[in-house]
């Protein structure tokens, strides 16, 4: 059976609300899945919420490339091209507000 703990985040105070409008065959829905694991409503929806925005956060935290990106990527790296430009350009303007 599943823990009864809703978060592995540390929270003692849970002073903050959240409501959402359901549908009733969507009630009914995590109603069966939060009995089924152990869990009242609110429980299941916050943890599944927390693990689901985590899920999402990390796939935006993360960089996936194919493995012709990362040979380019590296070459990129190891042998840089010149600087246009452009980017000098924009390299002076920053030394000049920033004071660098």
């Amino acid at each position: 059976m599943a823990s009864r703990d809703t978060t592995d985040i540390p929270d003692t105070t849970r002073d903050a609300r959240l409501e959402a409008r359901v549908s009733a065959a969507q009630k009914s829905l995590l109603q069966q899945a939060a009995a089924l694991s152990g869990r009242t409503l609110s429980e299941f929806v916050v943890a599944s919420a927390q693990d689901a925005a985590r899920r999402v956060i990390a796939e935006h935290e993360s960089i996936r490339l194919s493995r012709e990106e990362q040979l380019a990527f590296v070459q990129a790296l190891l042998n840089p091209p010149e600087p246009n430009q452009r980017l000098k350009r924009a390299a002076k303007a920053y030394r000049q507000r920033t004071g660098s």
